[in-house]
């Protein structure tokens, strides 16, 4: 691939923490969109109805859409997604959430690249 074509795909991050306040009308407005989907045959429509009155966070999910996120982006066609959701325990205090993580993230990249050519150095000095 050369720079051009990769350049032209992008991989969009996002990881979002809900708090689910009223679980019957998000299971309730997951269950219409399931009812109303004319594309799923009546086992998956079953497997999915089951899903989403045990879990709300597949009630969420299935109500999630990538596609309908980026439909209003000029410039962009949504070429491959994948999703999920799942309870968590959530503290906002904690380190995981600190919203400076991804400068740690620089930091630490730029020490492995400064541990890569010492060990370079290292290995011309044999």
């Amino acid at each position: 691939m050369t720079t051009d074509e990769t350049g032209r795909f992008v991989r969009l991050r996002v990881d979002l923490v809900l708090e689910i306040e009223d679980l019957r009308a998000l299971t309730g407005a997951a269950l219409e969109r399931i009812a109303a989907d004319p594309l799923l045959h009546d086992d998956e429509r079953a497997h999915a109805e089951s899903a989403v009155r045990e879990d709300g966070a597949e009630a969420l999910a299935s109500l999630v859409d990538p596609f309908d996120l980026l439909s209003e982006v000029p410039g962009v066609e949504l070429t491959q997604a994948s999703w999920s959701s799942e309870a968590v325990a959530h503290d906002p205090d904690a380190l995981e959430w600190d919203l400076d993580d991804e400068d740690d993230d620089t930091a630490d990249d730029e020490e492995d690249e400064d541990d890569e050519e010492d060990d370079r150095a290292g290995e011309g000095a044999r």
